[in-house]
């Protein structure tokens, strides 16, 4: 017990330091206390539509929504796909776990415990109940952020959303034990080809539980989730318990969401006990994730340069590639050598065949009408989305951490066009590779073919900026943290936002999603413009800088 207080007083006093840190610099603050407006404006905001209603009309809506014996499709294949989107997640954490061992400790840990004459099973054991705390904070914050939207139509307190927040809350936190499971069953009985057969297995089992009662219904999208989406999906593991604490606000019922808490805290415990059994001296198995995690941490904070080779498919391959040129032209011959070691080929890739392969298969069934158009429109939509996050992601391993980006000698235009013009290219090649079978297959308005790929640009191009003008402009992370989401807000509200508006406006005309992505398309080349003339800029003083 003397050992549970002493790690106990540790994290203690860490917790002291850091409340220190934010108040000699109240600025930091300024995130959270946004956070907080935002929560509170939708959470006391009391709306005029929700007192009009009253209790003789809501009770005459919800008799007649009772005599309806309809399906609500919408619903049920809502809630199908949430439920299908987290078991992928939980069939990706259990295969990841027979390639890398999951670790509740930093390197601060290693140095300072694992050298400590404490039991390890104590230290394991404390670490693991510690993760609870974390795994709270996000599930609590995620859940006022998804329902904060509903206070209007719900009556949201405390005891609700606490309840809620734990079934997020519990699935997050038991994936780490079991991973840890796992890979400490693999290590000591190399249990690895079962694990593996075993996820094989339940995938193929779910996508069987989508496609045989989508084929038995009249349409393949009516009946493609009314298993995984019934009630008595809640009954499966992790994901079905976790769906019937969620939906408590449905059923109100505080027995089924307290059952499923309690058989969450059984498993945990069986887990706990399980791993105490078999993990032993369990510090070299942690040290190589412990190392990993370090190193995305220091690379997230800008303290180390992320790594090109880590993201490489084919990083041992031999390449015989003629030289493209000099001066600037150097900058597209290294990205292309690059691209070719990271996947098969520099144009496109795994991923991008991947998007495609998708896109025509939603075609050749809206074909047999087991989807609709909107399916495809749906996906389309969710692409744009993705490079848009893609390209502010893609400055963590560009030249601009290079030194010789400086000294080439040729135009800050020509260094930039020839630093992104590999990425321009492999978005429009995939993007037309997905769009234009899709839209011969399906039957779609040919001005997709030029649209769609235009939209992926501009959106790829915008976050790019986005990213660049606060690795490059700022050179205090702390700054860059506390700008970048200022700027992204900007973008948002003064530009991104009247282009969703003009895009939703000609939909409403026109109701045809050809003519809702040609307004998004207008709004959007003007975003680019002027966040490119700023990164131009500001790429132009790069050269007076520490990056």
């Amino acid at each position: 017990m003397n050992e549970f207080k002493l790690l106990l007083r540790k994290d203690l006093f860490i917790l002291i330091n850091n409340i220190k840190l934010i108040l000699k610099n109240p600025l930091r603050l300024l995130p959270y206390a946004f956070v907080v407006g935002y929560f509170s404006f939708f959470y006391f905001r009391k709306g005029d539509k929700s007192s009009s209603i009253d209790t003789s009309q809501l009770e005459d809506i919800q008799e007649a929504a009772g005599q309806i014996e309809e399906v609500n499709y919408a619903v049920q294949n809502m809630t199908g796909g949430l439920t299908l989107a987290a078991l992928a997640f939980l069939m990706f954490k259990l295969y990841q776990s027979t390639k890398k061992n999951v670790s509740f400790f930093s390197m601060a840990d290693v140095n300072l415990l694992f050298t400590s004459p404490s039991a390890p099973s104590k230290i394991l054991l404390y670490y693991m109940i510690r993760a609870i705390f974390p795994a709270t904070g996000g599930a609590f914050l995620f859940t006022l952020y998804s329902t904060a939207q509903l206070n209007e139509l719900f009556d949201l307190n405390i005891f609700n959303l606490s309840i809620m927040t734990m079934g997020i809350m519990l699935f997050f936190f038991i994936l780490s034990p079991i991973r840890f499971l796992v890979y400490t069953l693999n290590t000591k009985y190399g249990i690895l080809p079962f694990i593996k057969n075993g996820v094989f297995g339940l995938g193929i089992i779910l996508g069987l539980m989508v496609l045989i009662p989508g084929l038995m219904a009249e349409k393949f999208w009516q009946g493609m989730f009314s298993w995984i989406g019934s009630p008595w999906f809640d009954f499966f593991p992790l994901v079905g318990w976790s769906r019937a604490i969620l939906t408590y606000l449905g059923h109100e019922s505080i027995w089924i969401a307290s059952g499923f808490i309690l058989v969450y805290l059984l498993t945990f415990i069986l887990i706990v006990q399980v791993v105490l059994s078999n993990a032993g001296y369990y510090y070299e198995d942690v040290l190589e994730a412990t190392k990993s995690n370090e190193k995305v941490k220091e690379t997230a904070k800008g303290k180390r340069e992320a790594s090109e080779a880590n993201i490489s498919i084919n990083a041992k391959k031999k390449l015989d590639l003629e030289n493209f040129g000099s001066g600037a032209v150097a900058l597209y011959w290294r990205n292309y050598v690059n691209s070719y070691r990271q996947d098969y080929h520099p144009l496109i890739g795994l991923f991008g065949m991947g998007f495609a392969s998708i896109a025509i298969i939603f075609a050749v069934l809206s074909r047999f009408d087991w989807f609709s158009h909107q399916v495809i429109y749906g996906y389309l939509a969710f692409l744009i989305f993705i490079y848009f996050f893609s390209g502010m992601g893609r400055t963590n391993v560009g030249d601009l951490k290079k030194p010789y980006f400086i000294i080439i000698p040729a135009s800050w235009t020509s260094k930039f066009w020839n630093m992104i013009k590999l990425d321009i290219y492999q978005t429009l090649i995939m993007g037309i590779v997905l769009i234009v079978p899709t839209v011969l297959i399906a039957q779609l308005n040919y001005w997709l073919i030029l649209l769609f790929p235009l939209s992926l640009v501009l959106f790829y191009a915008t976050g790019f900026a986005i990213a660049l003008t606060t690795q490059v402009g700022f050179d205090e992370g702390w700054d860059r943290k506390l700008i970048k989401p200022l700027i992204i807000g900007g973008v948002f509200i003064f530009g991104i936002a009247p282009s969703l508006g003009a895009g939703f406006f000609a939909f409403l005309i026109s109701n045809q999603f050809v003519f809702a992505l040609l307004g998004l398309s207008l709004g959007m080349s003007i975003v680019t413009a002027v966040m490119l003339h700023v990164t131009l800029d500001i790429i132009s003083k790069l050269e007076f800088k520490e990056v």
